[in-house]
């Protein structure tokens, strides 16, 4: 794990989605948490493959996802910060020892299933947005993660329910 874990600094408002499932909580989390999985629900996520030894979500383990946009293909490696099962998952791009972005999941439990909350962080200078963009083929990472988190999101409840 990095020596770095403090949080960074959000350099644009997170971007939230919510949705009700008619699932339990541990139904949502074994399916968001299954991240060579992710491409069967992502629009940008082709899925991918745990590292150094990490065979599931834990502190500190390690994930290179394959994604997608267009013709522009890429891989990223995100490390994971937070890990509260069935709550909540919080994995990280980290880009040598800059933390870019939070890719955040909060299951909530309700009477009739749960609450799932998917958010994004961006702590990314305008260097690495510029270099990010380039290599996705994204003009407003905002906006375009947004639409892939709606999707995500609709995507995974469908999967659950």
């Amino acid at each position: 794990m990095s020596d770095d874990t403090k949080t960074p600094e959000l350099k644009k408002p997170a971007v939230v989605v919510s949705r009700h499932v008619k699932a339990s909580p541990e139904k949502i989390w074994s399916l968001v948490t299954d991240l060579p999985r992710m491409g069967e629900w992502s629009p940008e996520n082709q899925g991918g493959e745990w590292l150094d030894g990490a065979t599931g979500p834990a502190v500190g383990a390690k994930f290179k996802g394959h994604n997608q946009n267009g013709k522009k293909s890429w891989n990223a490696t995100v490390q994971i910060f937070e890990c509260e099962p069935p709550t909540k998952i919080v994995f990280a791009l980290v880009v040598g020892k800059s933390r870019w972005c939070d890719w955040v999941w909060e299951i909530t439990p309700t009477n009739d299933g749960c609450l799932v909350t998917h958010s994004w962080l961006d702590y990314r200078s305008l260097f690495a947005d510029k270099v990010g963009g380039i290599l996705s083929n994204v003009k407003d990472r905002s906006v375009h993660n947004r639409k892939n988190m709606e999707a995500t999101l609709e995507a995974v409840a469908k999967a659950a329910e």
